[in-house]
């Protein structure tokens, strides 16, 4: 869907807002949708005006869909295109001496049940829907602001943080004042890398280099190609094409020509390259990298991290999404409680929470980088998936977070919790 700019609301003087939310992705409008039907006031800031582009795995796995109905989100089904589960091959399968793949390949198909799916669908589409729920909820929004960096003033506790410094439209800087800040910036966050949140770990340093390829098709279903050398992520797109996202640690040297380097990974790929004979990029390719980042378990009064800026897990399951949007909920919560009570106690329940929400995902994402990162254990791993096919489907399973889906099946229309205040116009610039 699409938006038209509205022209800059006039602030009054102390006009502020409870809450500040920088970035305008799935983690920032779900959680300002939140905070919004709760009755709080909140703004919505973000470098890049809706809908925009957004390369990503452009996929929802079920558990992701099903925390979006919980919340009583919708997702436009028209136009998108339903995943039945995962197809996930594990060997080293570069050519070798005559074209033939050096080791034996291990292919196994996990279907999702009956009723239940994920969704192919664009973020350009998913985010421009997610922004235009928190906006009917209440929210503010100002587009192509640029945040520069936090505002943060001495308190009986310490420092906090009290808000932001911004370069709007025209390079026109500014502070925005506001009670709680919640940087859902993403993994390259201003923020959080300002004030020592996160950090860039030693390993795994792996970059993301992904495209859209026309020409070839494929099952509706998400594919997960390990090899020694990293992985191949493959997702069909609405109206044919595939999404293609090769991942490793061995790229930098072809980071001048991503588009080579991608269209070389999947060529000579003994699995892929004669599905993918044919195939062309259409539109620009982009580079993600490093990509993981963790929290340091600094902490500050006054800001909440949600999203990617709370931590990026190398993206291997898919479950990015599902991370952001649950992580969103998490937050909304710690922020009301900052807000009726204070920050005593706000970030360790917060930490506490989040471990109990995601410890399990965090140990099988990092069991599966371990495995990606050694040639041996990938060798084992198409062993045993060639013996116990069943051990694999349960991973895919779980990595789809299948066990969050309840009463409804995913992609279906999510209730009616229409808001109790008018909707707030989006405005382009500050």
């Amino acid at each position: 869907m699409s938006r038209e700019p509205a022209p800059p609301r006039r602030r009054a003087a102390g006009d502020r807002p409870d809450v500040l939310i920088v970035g305008a992705g799935p983690a920032g409008s779900v959680a300002a949708t939140i905070l919004a039907r709760a009755g709080v006031r909140v703004r919505i800031v973000d470098r890049a005006a809706f809908p925009r582009f957004k390369l990503c795995g452009d996929t929802v796995n079920p558990g992701a869909l099903g925390r979006l109905q919980s919340l009583g989100l919708t997702v436009p089904v028209d136009g998108a295109l339903p995943i039945h589960g995962m197809v996930v091959t594990g060997i080293d399968a570069r050519l070798g001496t005559g074209g033939a793949p050096r080791a034996a390949r291990a292919v196994v198909t996990g279907s999702y049940p009956v009723a239940v799916h994920g969704l192919a669908i664009g973020r350009r589409e998913l985010d421009d829907a997610l922004l235009s729920q928190a906006l009917a909820a209440g929210a503010e929004f100002d587009a192509g602001v640029d945040v520069l960096g936090a505002v943060v003033r001495a308190t009986g506790r310490g420092a906090a943080v009290a808000g932001v410094r911004v370069k709007g439209s025209g390079a026109r800087r500014q502070t925005i004042d506001a009670r709680v800040v919640l940087a859902a910036d993403g993994r390259r966050s201003r923020l959080a890398f300002e004030l020592g949140l996160l950090r860039h770990p030693v390993q795994p340093r792996r970059w993301a280099i992904g495209g859209y390829l026309h020409g070839p098709t494929m099952p509706a279903m998400g594919e997960m190609h390990i090899r020694s050398d990293g992985y191949i992520g493959l997702s069909p797109l609405p109206g044919g094409g595939l999404n293609a996202c090769v991942v490793s640690a061995n790229v930098q040297r072809s980071l001048g020509n991503p588009e080579a380097f991608l269209m070389t990974a999947l060529q000579t790929d003994a699995l892929l390259r004669d599905r993918l004979h044919g195939a062309r990029l259409t539109g620009r390719v982009t580079v993600l990298g490093p990509l993981a980042v963790e929290p340091t378990g600094v902490e500050v009064d006054g800001l909440i991290a949600a999203g990617d800026a709370a931590g990026f897990i190398d993206p291997m399951t898919g479950d990015g999404l599902r991370f952001a949007i649950e992580g969103a909920e998490l937050a909304a919560a710690a922020v009301l409680r900052a807000l009726a009570a204070g920050w005593p106690g706000v970030h360790a329940r917060l930490r506490t929470e989040r471990e109990r929400a995601f410890a399990g995902k965090w140990r099988f994402n990092r069991l599966l980088r371990t495995v990606v990162s050694s040639p041996r254990a990938i060798r084992a791993a198409a062993f045993g998936s060639r013996l116990a096919p069943a051990i694999v489907r349960g991973l895919i399973a779980h990595a789809g977070d299948v066990g969050l889906v309840r009463h409804h099946p995913a992609g279906a229309a999510a209730p009616d919790r229409s808001p109790r205040r008018p909707a707030a116009r989006a405005s382009s610039a500050l």
